[in-house]
């Protein structure tokens, strides 16, 4: 009887003894390697949806760009209304006269351009002009000057190029086609069964290419002219 009451208390004190060292330890490194696991998982979502919300950020603002670039092109002025090219590329700059105002108002033009300073795209705009000499003024004043409006559009940009379609020239991006193409189409108004045509677009269509360093390639765009 006193040996099973021994053999009894020898259980019951290992029982009570718990854990050795080495069971923690062991318990501790994988509690460990779950947690990093855990840890690791949880970065990749986080860093997954800040991509994400990063990504949906770049495409609202060049769908804003994009979209405001439609409206001045689609609302270009013909040639013969400013006198020269109604569309002009000159480096990092797009220039557009474009009508103003709501119909039944008394026509007027605005003169807007895009231009790239420190990786910012911006577009300008003049006040609206009612007159070819106010035109001729706006044409040659800066994009800095007094009543000007200037709004940020996209930042982080490399480069913005803009090519135009010269319908019987195809896509250039030399203003001397543009001209040629303009005192062509001059010239065929002096034609007896031309006379009573209204005289054609020179560039009836743009296009505008977006660089930027987190771009692998650069974003293009086509948009029809005047329509």
């Amino acid at each position: 009887m006193s040996r099973i009451v021994r053999s009894e208390r020898r259980r019951a004190a290992r029982r009570e003894r718990g854990f050795t060292l080495i069971e923690l330890m062991v318990a501790i490194t994988i509690l460990a390697v779950i947690a990093i696991l855990a840890w690791r998982g949880l970065d990749q979502i986080m860093r997954g949806r800040q991509a994400i919300s990063s990504a949906m950020e770049d495409e609202r603002v060049f769908v804003q760009l994009f979209d405001q670039l439609r409206v001045d092109a689609q609302q270009a002025a013909t040639d013969d209304e400013v006198g020269q090219p109604a569309i002009s590329v000159s480096g990092d700059a797009l220039q557009i006269v474009r009508a103003f105002g709501l119909s039944g108002e008394a026509p007027r033009l605005q003169v807007v351009r895009y231009q790239v300073t420190n990786g910012i795209v911006t577009r300008f705009a003049s006040p609206p002009v009612a007159t070819v000499g106010q035109l001729r003024r706006t044409l040659a004043a800066s994009s800095s000057g007094e009543n000007w409006t200037a709004v940020p559009l996209i930042s982080g940009v490399g480069k913005i190029t803009a090519r135009l379609y010269v319908p019987r020239v195809g896509w250039t991006t030399q203003m001397s086609d543009v001209s040629a193409e303009i005192a062509r189409n001059n010239n065929n108004v002096k034609v007896p069964q031309f006379g009573n045509a209204p005289l054609p677009r020179a560039v009836t269509g743009l296009e505008v290419s977006i660089g930027a360093p987190s771009l692998h390639v650069p974003i293009r765009r086509m948009f029809l002219v005047g329509e």
